[in-house]
């Protein structure tokens, strides 16, 4: 399968019984660690312009999650062996162990985007003074903010048996992610690789369970830790935090981009009237040298 700009040569680890879980870990052994989190329905191909802008100084670690782009894709059902619980809690979880594997007990810097937010500030709960600088793109680490509806087209894979089902069998959200989440219109081969991973019925669990577990309500089982990482979020208004944000993104929007600059008044702000939910696709020309200027300028 072709990966235009993923030249990297990714790396795997037992992060449970049976499962593996695929990871890139790019650049010096004693850089600067910075951590970069995907989300759904991508996986660390997203980054890729980001880790080839960085890999000369700093050490970049970007997983992939569970049942997302190179990782195992394990089911969930009762009897199934292995199985994986697809829930926020397993992600932070599995992010835990993979730093324990790799031995990284130190500062690192976060970068996050769609469920990555809530991965990563989920995890910085157990230690928020590892967190010593923040990149954030299109994302959340709070509930769904007033005034903002959910959207119609995660509602059909999240509460519909038949949206379900459809997701899983012909790959719709990662299919149409790949078409709809840029105002560019990326290569065929771009589109592929972002795609084409979930392809299949046993591949695409993960998409769907994803969104299954976006906590709307506060019987959700994700809703808690939510809740937590938005009262924690103002905590790191201290430190050195970049928001790179595409504006055209119909879920995360200006009700999350106004969410974050509330919460962290004093980050430096890249908003892209041009650019979608898929922001480095969009803008990496111009927000990756920004990104690397915001970290030599702030070093850890």
């Amino acid at each position: 399968m072709t990966r235009p700009d993923y030249p990297f040569t990714p790396q795997r680890f037992t992060v449970r019984p049976g499962i593996g879980l695929s990871f890139l870990d790019e650049g010096p052994r004693d850089g600067e660690v910075v951590l970069m989190l995907h989300g759904n329905p991508s996986w660390s191909y997203y980054w890729r312009h980001l880790v080839l802008g960085l890999r000369d100084r700093y050490r970049c670690v970007v997983p992939d999650h569970v049942g997302m782009g190179l990782s195992d894709r394990p089911d969930d059902a009762p009897h199934a062996v292995p199985r994986y619980d697809y829930t926020l809690q397993s992600r932070i979880d599995d992010l835990d162990a993979l730093l324990r594997h790799l031995r990284i007990d130190g500062p690192l810097t976060l970068a996050v985007h769609d469920w990555g937010g809530g991965i990563g500030f989920g995890w910085a709960l157990r230690d928020p003074a590892r967190v010593r600088r923040l990149v954030i793109t299109n994302t959340g680490a709070f509930p769904l903010p007033a005034g903002k509806r959910f959207p119609r087209r995660l509602a059909l894979g999240r509460d519909s048996r038949l949206g379900g089902w459809l997701i899983r069998r012909y790959n719709l959200f990662a299919r149409g992610a790949a078409h709809f989440g840029t105002t560019r219109r990326l290569p065929r081969a771009v589109r592929a690789a972002y795609a084409d991973v979930y392809a299949g019925w046993d591949n695409a669990i993960a998409t769907l369970r994803f969104m299954q577990d976006i906590p709307l309500r506060a019987d959700d089982r994700a809703m808690p830790l939510v809740q937590a990482m938005a009262a924690a979020l103002p905590g790191y208004a201290d430190r050195p935090a970049l928001i790179g944000w595409g504006l055209r993104d119909f879920v995360f929007d200006r009700h999350f981009l106004d969410g974050f600059r509330r919460a962290l008044p004093n980050a430096e702000v890249h908003a892209y009237p041009h650019a979608g939910h898929y922001v480095l696709e969009d803008t990496h020309e111009v927000l990756v040298p920004r990104i690397r200027a915001f970290l030599d300028g702030h070093p850890v």
